[in-house]
């Protein structure tokens, strides 16, 4: 959930630290804080509640001394509200020690009350500051602080990354994870610590992938990793794929206005290079093919949008490889004894590679002898590390809490899967596949033309429509799960009611919320791919008018029968049936974005929410 940063070098931090945690705001948003060791020894550390521009404003007016060594932290609250005394850092051993943390300690009761029982008192209601204090217990018996961190987390339950310094060791940030993430930046004499490589990758694009329950020390000279019992391990490297101008706003009002824009792009780039000769071959998933033959249930766990594009991936990779396919949300999964075997295939999805319910369902399912697959954006991930097999969708940071490109990055991601193991399997007749593929290619230019011919039309359906206050959405078939995307877009982005119905499902009681003006979208079927669904939808959508609905319609070009019935008809290019998904979509996208700035919202940073949910 929050931002992390640590930084040890020549260079002076506070600029590199504020920095780093600008583009790591979307990870949390409720306070700030930094801390610095100066040249004369002394740590100086100044914490805001509020969105970074506060401490910015703070810092500016009164800087901390220069340093170069240096933590920072923006916050996504858990334990107490967002406060300047519940902010990140928190100090211990007389304000010599500066610690920051992401995660939940859920033991942190228990450790509190045994500090207490010592004379500890505390200023803040978190449990990051009982980790502090545990830390500066065990310095101040040693004053080794990698061992004092070494015998703190053993005792420490839940999920945390925890960064700490000591104004007696400027030069030497000291960082540890457990089911959260933290990944090392490797500079020139400087290395860096993050909770992702948004933190550093203005500086250096070469990173360390940090493994669960591992200690790391960073120096100007060096790393050195360990696990928690002291031995020394070997960390996986890696090269960021992009640099830092792919997260900046680059003159666009906002991040979720640059990332929609990047729609087209980010379906091409996860098509690039696993397509040869008309047939999809997905190199990571090279000496799988044995396994993915014989696999007799997919079952696919996610979380939230990631969710919907597991429900739109089910039909294809059912249609194409011929298994069976449940879609699952992770949270629910490992809590009821799920039915798992050596043939099972468990596809997780996940932006960020760090959702705490998807990390834990993937463990799980291992532990009971399925074999998991990753589908995820974010390289060095934990996800992805903790799967036997990864597909990175490639669709560059996403910076907006609300996920637009990524979503059919992992549509598509998931229709390349289907497409490589229905070849694997022998399921798919070769000219249909070479058809989907062709289909496939061509989505990214048709995604662009919508943008070109509807975007403006729907910003301004958008305005007229800033005084809604509900607003549902009805689809079918593969137009179902992109019914239920559009719905929680609106959720996260204008605050209203909204809700997705399968339209089959509208008589069996959602017809009743209808009332006049009450706004309706419909993902209408392709009439070339199934009249009788086009002509049951467009039946539902005359009787909601018919009890005074306003019908937004989302239908391809040329189709005729939605005219009379519907108020707005929004044009998508013909597409076969399978595909219409990545492109419906993207209306819904530009109509929740265009609605939340309408009512003059933060459509990058909605309230409650953070980008990568880390926590149980």
């Amino acid at each position: 959930m929050c931002g992390i940063i640590g930084y040890v070098g020549p260079r002076q931090s506070q600029d590199i630290l504020l920095s780093g945690l600008s583009r790591l705001e979307y990870r949390g948003y409720d306070s700030a804080g930094i801390a610095v060791i100066d040249g004369d020894g002394g740590l100086g550390m100044r914490k805001r509640a509020g969105k970074l521009a506060v401490l910015r404003d703070d810092l500016a007016s009164t800087p901390l001394a220069d340093g170069t060594t240096g933590i920072g932290h923006t916050r996504w609250a858990t334990h107490g509200g967002p406060t300047d005394a519940n902010a990140h850092p928190h100090l211990a051993d007389d304000d010599k020690l500066a610690v920051i943390h992401n995660g939940i300690i859920e033991n942190f009761a228990e450790l509190k009350s045994e500090l207490i029982g010592e004379g500890v008192t505390f200023r803040s209601e978190t449990d990051t500051e009982v980790a502090a204090a545990m830390i500066g217990r065990e310095y101040s018996r040693t004053g080794d602080l990698v061992s004092a961190f070494r015998a703190v987390v053993s005792r420490l339950e839940g999920a945390y990354t925890l960064l700490a310094m000591h104004k007696d060791h400027p030069g030497l940030v000291v960082g540890a994870r457990r089911n959260s993430p933290l990944v090392i930046g490797l500079g020139e004499g400087e290395n860096f610590l993050g909770s992702d490589v948004a933190a550093f990758v203005e500086h250096t694009r070469k990173a360390l992938a940090i493994g669960q329950d591992e200690i790391v020390a960073i120096t100007p000279e060096g790393v050195e990793v360990t696990d928690f019992s002291g031995a020394p391990v070997e960390v996986e490297a890696f090269e960021v794929t992009w640099d830092a101008s792919a997260a900046e706003k680059g003159g666009w009002s906002s991040f979720m206005a640059k990332e929609v824009s990047e729609e087209p792009e980010a379906v091409a780039n996860t098509v690039r290079g696993r397509i040869h000769e008309g047939r999809v071959e997905i190199p990571e998933l090279d000496g799988m093919d044995e396994f993915l033959a014989d696999i007799d249930r997919i079952l696919v766990i996610a979380c939230g949008t990631a969710a919907y594009a597991g429900m739109v991936g089910k039909y294809a990779l059912e249609t194409w490889t011929r298994v069976p396919v449940d879609v699952e949300l992770a949270h629910e999964f490992r809590y009821r004894d799920p039915v798992l075997s050596p043939r099972t295939l468990v596809v997780s999805i996940s932006q960020s590679g760090e959702t705490m319910d998807t990390l834990m369902a993937v463990k799980y399912a291992r532990s009971r002898g399925a074999k998991t697959l990753s589908i995820c954006n974010t390289q060095g991930a934990t996800i992805p590390r903790e799967s036997d097999a990864i597909v990175y969708t490639h669709a560059g940071p996403e910076v907006a809490v609300a996920s637009t490109k990524a979503f059919v990055a992992q549509i598509t991601a998931l229709y390349l899967l289907a497409l490589h193991v229905g070849r694997v399997r022998g399921a798919i007749d070769p000219v249909a596949a070479v058809d989907a593929v062709t289909e496939l290619e061509a989505i990214p230019g048709k995604i662009a033309r919508v943008l070109e011919t509807e975007q403006g039309r729907i910003e301004q359906l958008a305005h007229w429509m800033a005084d809604t206050r509900s607003v549902l959405f009805l689809g079918r078939n593969v137009g179902y799960p992109i019914a239920l995307e559009g719905a929680l877009k609106l959720k996260e982005l204008a605050y209203i009611h909204a809700e997705g119905f399968a339209a089959g499902e509208l008589k069996h009681g959602p017809i009743a919320l209808i009332e006049p003006g009450q706004p309706v979208f419909v993902v209408v079927p392709s009439p070339r791919g199934s009249g009788e669904m086009h002509k049951k939808v467009v039946s539902n959508i005359e009787e909601i008018r018919a009890r005074g609905a306003r019908v937004i319609a989302i239908a391809e070009e040329g189709d005729v029968a939605v005219l009379p019935a519907a108020d707005e008809v929004l044009r998508i290019p013909l597409a076969a049936p399978l595909f219409e998904p990545l492109l419906a979509v993207v209306p819904l996208h530009i109509f929740a974005m265009g609605l939340a700035e309408a009512k003059g919202l933060d459509v990058d940073q909605p309230r409650n929410l953070a980008k990568s949910v880390t926590v149980e």
